[in-house]
């Protein structure tokens, strides 16, 4: 029974050790703060850039999901776009690798 729990317990130790951080490649906005997940378009990049520009945090919508950016400056040329990005997320926050403009649909 004790080797039964501790494999158990190692098994849950391994699998818990990474929780939270996600590799990967997502398309979303990047956007502010203030407005969040309704500043997600287009539309709404003047508004964002001028949010950002006093202050708001830089984010970057993915469907209904909000993650702050690490590094704002990697990002900052593609304000109220549509775009891709390859990262990590750990926790709410995005460590950009890599970002470009979405392909048009």
């Amino acid at each position: 029974m004790k080797k039964l729990l501790l494999g158990v317990a190692l098994l849950f130790a391994i699998t818990t050790t990474n929780a939270g951080n996600d590799k990967g490649k997502w398309t979303g906005f990047i956007s502010d703060a203030k407005c969040g997940v309704k500043g997600a378009k287009a539309s709404h990049a003047d508004c964002a850039k001028k949010c950002i520009k006093e202050g708001a945090a830089t984010i970057f919508v993915v469907d209904k999901k909000v993650y702050t950016i690490s590094d704002p400056k990697k990002v900052e040329k593609f304000i109220g776009q549509k775009v891709v990005i390859t990262g990590e997320i750990k926790g709410d926050k995005l460590e950009v690798e890599s970002i470009k403009k979405a392909p048009a649909v």
